[in-house]
């Protein structure tokens, strides 16, 4: 089996407002996964520099993707992939996306105790328009790759059904892993993860454990995976 995570930091802001990014590194150990997908891992203003230190990444036991952006920033547009040393990264890029606000996606080849894996992180737009442009865009980046077995995991932004997502993206199928927004009493599950048939979801979950309710709005979701036949 594989873990893979998700998590929205929030840029390592807590809902008491406080930064703290040792305490956002605590909920991502507690996740004991090998992939960890992150969202909103920079601060927002040029040049972007992380939310998430480097230097604190590394310590805790984790190496960080590059995916080019500019010095300083964990990942692209505020997405960063965080992988256990057993993990051999193969080939790493980012992907601009349409919309009204700046968007990207994140796209790492990993070889990992399942096989050869691709993961897609993303963090799609408010609207639901955009978010259906913008992950279609990832379908698209996707199909011109190598043939590999792939997850999509990250923050949808889709407050109901994944209905309108799952139809834009027919080779992927939906996880409801429950909800994860707001962290304190969440009621939407706007964090999940897709998967191509090569692959299978054997568990999955929200990580409620303390303080996962206070450093982020968003509760983190993980899953366990294998390939198939």
């Amino acid at each position: 089996m594989l873990r893979i995570a998700s998590y929205n930091l929030q840029k390592c802001v807590g809902v008491d407002l406080q930064r703290r990014p040792s305490r956002s590194m605590v909920v991502i150990r507690a996740l004991k996964a090998d992939v960890v997908v992150l969202q909103e891992a920079d601060k927002r203003l040029p040049p972007r520099p992380a939310a998430l230190p480097h230097d604190l990444v590394a310590k805790k036991g984790f190496k960080h993707i590059d995916f080019g952006q500019p010095k300083g920033s964990l990942g692209f547009h505020g997405n960063a992939m965080l992988v256990r040393p057993n993990v051999e990264i193969l080939d790493a890029s980012g992907l601009e996306l349409p919309g009204l606000e700046p968007r990207g996606a994140i796209r790492a080849d990993l070889r990992t105790t399942i096989g050869d894996l691709r993961v897609i992180g993303v963090h799609l737009g408010l609207i639901r328009r955009y978010r259906l442009m913008q992950l279609g865009a990832v379908a698209r980046a996707a199909r011109r790759l190598p043939e590999m077995p792939t997850l999509i995991a990250g923050d949808f932004n889709e407050w109901g059904s994944k209905a309108a997502l799952d139809a834009v993206t027919p080779e992927f199928d939906f996880i409801s892993t429950g909800h994860t927004f707001p962290a304190p009493r969440p009621i939407a599950g706007l964090d999940g993860f897709a998967h191509t048939k090569g692959l299978k979801v054997f568990d999955h979950g929200v990580l409620t454990r303390i303080p996962a309710r206070v450093a982020s709005d968003h509760l983190p979701i993980w899953a366990e995976l294998n390939q198939i036949p």
